[in-house]
């Protein structure tokens, strides 16, 4: 058991274990090798500029850089820690090094008081150095305070500033100031460094709890020892993988597995037993959908890569993803991986995460799988060549129009789009439609009778301009669509119908019920109307020396009968 003495004494890791010269600082080389060369050749600039993520070593290598350059026995430009300048600055009482919050030192007043003690020389050792932490939370008339003094400042005075922030500090100081970004500690550094200091505490911790506790760092060296020590405080000098889970309620990386088998076996029932499960043991929800944003993510990288070398992960699960990576595609995975990401945002804002959380893992179960579009047309190849040989689709003969299906539609152009069901004509049974007759054809009314009964072609041949006259009489535009369209095909109450451009089908399409019903009303019987793209000879015109004869265009025959007109040549 600690005395009281040394319970006072404790000091937490990240205190305890800051590095003291830039080769202790971890994942920062690019940015240490500089300093440090820069010290060596006698090229120290009179600003510097820290920015990157929280927890990543800014102000630590400032203090180092600080020790540095007022060190009286540097080693290979290291300070060495023991001399009187460098106690002082380790125990917080050092008349050269300033360290100063920017967050509650914002005021131009403060700034002041900076710019008039710079004027007078260190007391001891070659630079007075001033760390501003935070800058960006200077107001702009403090940063305008403090422009002049850091370009020409004088020749014993070093600035380092740090930020989170960089995006708020003005291009005016940026410009007089040398840059130097930190990046996230990656994964592997932090257990490393994790595990250093374990061995040093005397602590026994697997290699599964610190890659827990590196991945739950986010990057962030501070972040890490803090968990650290809060792990130590609940299990003592031995931290095992399943006392973190339970202690940080963290999802073991089982439940995602067990998750991408149900979206396997698409079990629904599997999936709400499974989100009891997790409500039950008190997981945030959005917790939940964030790891398993990586878990498919690792899924996506295995798949994609044809390895797990990528995958940030303990060994034994590197064997679980390529087992499971068989299942799914790239495709299926993207597609899954944006169900996740939509269900992740509209969780913040949601006041029911059970809900959207059974949401997701169901609509994840119904989703079809994705199919290329090259193996659609192989498959459509390979069902044409397998069949028999007298067929006419395998002949390279036109099948007959009799044979075609109902809901057969124009060639494909384009990408290929999913629409809506569509009714077929012949399901739907229109109220009957009532025609008067004209151009001395007899008047029919559609009856159940007449509904089976044949219509000779050349009948639906010869009544064809009485329907285009008839439907420019009743929408005058849809008149307009089927007189400059032409019947090319006409058999067995089918008519196919081919439209000179794509305009001209849609408009077809869109009023086709309208052309069927006309249809009933003129022929007497339901009648199968086709629309397709193609082309046809332009109708001959009549000849100059018959003023008399009708008009060949069915819309000028029909505005000629409506309101009398005659052809003046």
């Amino acid at each position: 058991m600690k005395t009281a003495d040394e319970s006072k004494n404790y000091i937490v890791t990240a205190r305890k274990w800051r590095p003291q010269v830039t080769g202790d600082v971890v994942g920062q080389e690019h940015v240490t090798t500089t300093l440090r060369n820069a010290i060596a050749t006698n090229r120290l600039s009179h600003a510097y500029l820290f920015s990157g993520p929280r927890g990543v070593g800014k102000t630590t290598t400032a203090r180092i850089l600080a020790k540095a350059i007022n060190c009286l026995h540097p080693r290979d430009n290291e300070p060495d820690n023991s001399c009187e300048l460098c106690a002082e600055l380790a125990e917080g009482r050092s008349l050269n090094v300033f360290e100063i919050d920017g967050a509650s030192n914002r005021g131009v007043d403060e700034i002041r008081n900076l710019r008039d003690s710079v004027r007078y020389p260190p007391a001891k050792g070659k630079y007075k150095v001033y760390i501003i932490d935070e800058v960006h939370m200077l107001t702009k008339e403090a940063f305008n305070a403090l422009l002049k003094t850091l370009e020409e400042p004088p020749p014993f005075v070093v600035f380092i500033f740090a930020t989170t922030e960089i995006h708020k500090v003005p291009a005016t100081i940026l410009s007089r100031c040398q840059r130097f970004d930190f990046r996230r500690i990656s994964v592997r550094e932090i257990t490393d460094r994790l595990r250093f200091i374990a061995g040093r505490e005397k602590i026994r911790i697997d290699d599964e709890a610190l890659l827990i506790v590196a991945k739950r760092a986010d990057g962030s060296m501070r972040d890490a020892q803090s968990i650290f020590d809060q792990l130590v405080s609940f299990c003592g000098a031995s931290i095992s993988s399943d006392k973190i889970i339970s202690m940080l309620s963290i999802v073991d990386d089982e439940i995602y597995f067990r998750v991408t088998d149900i979206l396997r076996k698409r079990d629904p029932a599997a999936a709400l037993l499974l989100i009891d499960e997790i409500v039950n043991r008190g997981v945030d929800a959005r917790e939940f959908l964030l790891g398993l944003i990586e878990h498919l993510r690792n899924l996506l990288i295995t798949v994609t890569m044809k390895s797990t070398d990528l995958l940030e992960t303990a060994d034994h699960y590197r064997v679980r993803y390529k087992d499971t990576a068989d299942a799914f595609s790239d495709s299926d995975l993207l597609r899954l991986i944006r169900i996740v990401s939509a269900a992740e945002l509209e969780l913040r804002r949601s006041q029911h995460p059970r809900f959207k959380l059974e949401l997701c893992l169901l609509q994840m179960i119904a989703l079809d799988r994705t199919v290329q579009i090259e193996t659609l047309i192989e498959e459509i190849e390979r069902l044409r060549n397998s069949r028999p040989a007298g067929s006419p689709s395998a002949s390279g003969a036109r099948p007959a129009a009799s044979a075609a299906p109902q809901n057969a539609s124009a060639p494909v152009r384009g990408s290929v789009k999913a629409t809506q069901p569509v009714l077929h004509p012949d399901q739907i049974v229109p109220p009957p439609v009532q025609y008067t007759g004209t151009h001395d054809a007899p008047a029919h009314s559609f009856t159940p009778e007449t509904a089976g009964t044949p219509i000779p072609s050349d009948i639906l041949q010869q009544k064809w301009p009485i329907l285009v006259a008839e439907a420019c009489k009743r929408r005058i535009a849809v008149g307009s669509i089927l007189s400059e369209s032409r019947p090319v095909d006409i058999s067995g109450n089918q008519i196919r119908i081919a439209c000179p451009d794509g305009f001209h089908l849609d408009s077809f399409k869109r009023n086709k019920q309208f052309i069927l019903d006309l249809a009933e009303s003129i022929y007497g019987a339901k009648v199968r109307i086709e629309g397709i793209l193609g082309t046809f000879p332009s109708a001959p015109s009549p000849e100059p020396s018959a003023p008399s004869a009708a008009p060949a265009n069915p819309v000028i025959r029909a505005i000629m009968d409506e309101f009398g007109a005659k052809e003046i040549n």
